[in-house]
């Protein structure tokens, strides 16, 4: 069996709570919620997605860690700022819609939706597959593996969002 414990990206302070919708307060709208009032911010630097993301892609490294901790509502609000700044249709926002996808399919399927989670699923396949080779120095097909045994109910681990080359063990 996989193991759930990835190293963070970031040293970033996590979310109070992970949102799930209906049941928890929602994170921008409710005064109670973890993000309320807070400021986006500004004119954050967009790293070059088509290229290996570096040092220069903290927020985007910061995404990587929201899902890896199963903060699967916050990493879709994360990695939507970068689908649209990279341009959707590209081979990097094909990547980085596939990456919404799994997260919003973990969401579902915990939320106990499992034909809703299998849809987005599919569609995350697709996406990797129309992302002619782009893979922003993610390992794609392992996500979309271990996201398919999770919401199938065939692991209860649920997916890890790694760069490519890493191992399990590193």
């Amino acid at each position: 069996m996989a193991s759930n414990t990835t190293p963070r990206l970031t040293d970033r302070s996590l979310p109070e709570y992970r949102h799930i919708p209906g049941k928890t307060p929602h994170p921008t709208r409710s005064p109670q919620g973890h993000s309320y009032r807070l400021n986006p911010p500004e004119n954050t630097p967009l790293p070059d997605l088509n290229r290996v993301v570096g040092s220069d892609g903290e927020d985007f490294l910061y995404g990587v860690d929201l899902f890896n901790e199963r903060y699967w509502w916050e990493c879709h609000e994360v990695m939507e700022q970068f689908w649209h700044a990279s341009g959707i249709g590209t081979p990097a926002g094909h990547v980085l819609q596939a990456i919404i996808q799994c997260a919003a399919a973990h969401l579902k399927f915990t939320t106990g939706h499992p034909a809703g989670a299998m849809k987005l699923f599919v569609m995350a396949e697709g996406h990797v597959h129309q992302a002619e080779g782009t893979e922003l120095d993610l390992d794609l097909a392992g996500l979309l593996a271990e996201t398919r045994t999770f919401i199938t109910g065939d692991s209860t681990v649920p997916a890890r969002l790694l760069r490519s080359g890493t191992k399990e063990s590193d």
